[in-house]
């Protein structure tokens, strides 16, 4: 007969889960009070949901204290990581969350905001993204993953249009196939190893010196697959534009940046260490899928028409400018791949906001698209603080200096030559000033055009509430200060990353 084993509380330290367990016990509060009293104002559930993101956001910062004090803290049998990416990447999902929960509280006609399983959802969202990130765990990871889609697949259908409907069924149809990749890559690692920790699997692979090369790739194709759907990665990208399109517009900005940051740093777990132990063929393959990616989806935001698509197709060119970090693998590279993704939040975010304040109800006839470039044409006399605004966007989005992602774009490129890619650091320059022509393309249209007039005679005038001018003002604020922040940020990323051993 086994003697029983005595596990202490203090050696699970079950504090590692106190991140990810506060949006769920919030998710949860939300649930039980809808239960017990309806149809309260959805100020009340915007007011929790900021409450339990702030408390969230108290417990990263202690993490990042006791991981300054005493290094990568482990807990929960070893499947809690506590280190420099798992801090990092909670600060931008947890930070992209605070800016865009209170969007709720503006226009009424935006109906999935007066539902409280809206906010119920998007807590367990959250928790399920922290997951992935603070983690080693394939087995976690996908439980994060899954967690996370599930709850964004119904948030997207909630906007309740035809082309929410469609995009739900595409990202539910993708993400169903990206998550059996996801196990298929998992169970081949685990049969090679008998881990499913990342960790373990590196040290097993390196002490057998990649004796079985061949399920090795197997099992990175099928990862590769699966982090590629979830990054946009062409040819994994299909879905992009038509899921954002079907998408609020704020919750298209809130895709472009907070699902991808999580990928980001399980792709970063899993396969620099593939290529710092040699294995040529994933570096030629990611070396392609950058340049690709960076290429083709500027090639296609060149061409459309509606501003809100080629917001969605310039997304998937940054994804694919910062997944050159992955490539590089080294520290600096890492730590631009952080810096890049907090400077592009507070732009992306706030350019997807501002074509969510002037989202119409009823096109009028000369308009094909919600958000096609006539509708902005003119828009510096009739709405012109909301121009500058969007010019400023634009102007950062475009990486142009002194602007926010100038410097991200800087930095990385500067880490692609330090590393020795001088090549790539070429065609990242080249696809920057490509990527230039259709940001201002939209500024040509709002100050060097004139508004088009309906045929009931008006201009259209961009109106928003109190509430969203203040998310989009704050925006707009951290994306002009960025520039003063620019290298204590840096710094205090380097430290972190370089102490996570990245």
């Amino acid at each position: 007969m086994l003697a029983p084993v005595n596990v202490s509380l203090e050696s699970l330290n079950i504090m590692t889960l106190a991140p990810m367990l506060i949006p769920i016990i919030g998710a949860l509060l939300i649930l039980i009070i809808d239960i017990s009293k309806a149809n309260l104002d959805k100020t009340l559930y915007v007011m929790i949901s900021l409450l339990f993101l702030l408390l969230d956001l108290g417990t990263i910062v202690d993490s990042a204290g006791i991981f300054t004090a005493s290094g990568i803290v482990m807990g929960v049998f070893d499947m809690m990581l506590i280190d420099g990416l798992a801090i990092l990447a909670q600060f931008i999902i947890v930070g992209a969350s605070l800016l865009f929960i209170p969007l709720a509280l503006t226009h009424s006609r935006f109906h999935e905001f007066s539902y409280p399983e809206f906010f119920a959802l998007f807590l367990f969202m959250i928790s399920g993204f922290q997951f992935m990130v603070a983690t080693d765990n394939l087995i976690l990871i996908f439980v994060g993953l899954e967690t996370a889609s599930l709850a964004l697949y119904t948030l997207i259908a909630m906007h309740n249009r035809d082309k929410s409907f469609e995009a739900a069924v595409k990202y539910f149809t993708m993400g169903a196939l990206a998550a059996g990749f996801f196990s298929f890559g998992s169970m081949v690692f685990y049969a090679l190893t008998g881990s499913v920790e990342i960790n373990q699997i590196a040290a097993v692979l390196a002490a057998n010196n990649y004796a079985d090369i061949g399920y090795v790739l197997i099992g990175t194709a099928f990862l590769l697959g699966s982090i590629g759907f979830k990054v946009s990665l062409v040819p994994f990208h299909t879905w992009t534009p038509d899921v954002y399109e079907g998408s609020s517009a704020a919750l298209a900005g809130y895709m472009s940046i907070v699902p991808k940051i999580a990928a980001f740093i399980i792709a970063m777990r899993i396969f620099e260490f593939l290529i710092h132990s040699g294995v040529v063929w994933l570096e030629v393959i990611l070396y392609v899928g950058v340049v690709v990616t960076m290429t083709a989806s500027n090639m296609w935001a060149l061409v459309q028409s509606d501003v809100k698509r080629m917001l969605a197709y310039s997304s998937i060119s940054h994804a694919g400018f910062v997944m050159a970090a992955i490539l590089i693998g080294t520290t600096q590279a890492n730590s631009a791949l952080f810096l890049y993704w907090i400077l592009f939040s507070f732009t992306n975010l706030g350019a997807f906001s501002m074509l969510w304040i002037s989202r119409q109800k009823h096109l009028p006839q000369h308009q094909r698209t919600d958000h096609s470039y006539d509708k902005f044409a003119g828009m510096i006399k009739t709405s012109p603080i909301a121009s500058v605004i969007m010019a400023l966007f634009m102007l950062s989005l475009a990486g142009l200096p002194p602007f926010a992602l100038f410097w991200g774009k800087l930095y990385m490129i500067s880490s692609a030559v330090t590393g020795g890619y001088t090549v790539l650091a070429l065609i990242m320059a080249l696809n920057s000033a490509i990527a230039a022509y259709y940001y201002l393309k939209l500024i040509v249209y709002m100050f060097m055009k004139e508004p088009v007039v309906g045929n009931d005679g008006h201009v259209y005038v961009i109106n928003a509430t109190l509430a969203l001018k203040s998310i989009i003002g704050f925006a707009a604020v951290g994306t002009i200060f960025a520039i003063i922040a620019v290298n204590p940020l840096l710094e205090v990323i380097t430290t972190f990353v370089y102490n996570s051993g990245y």
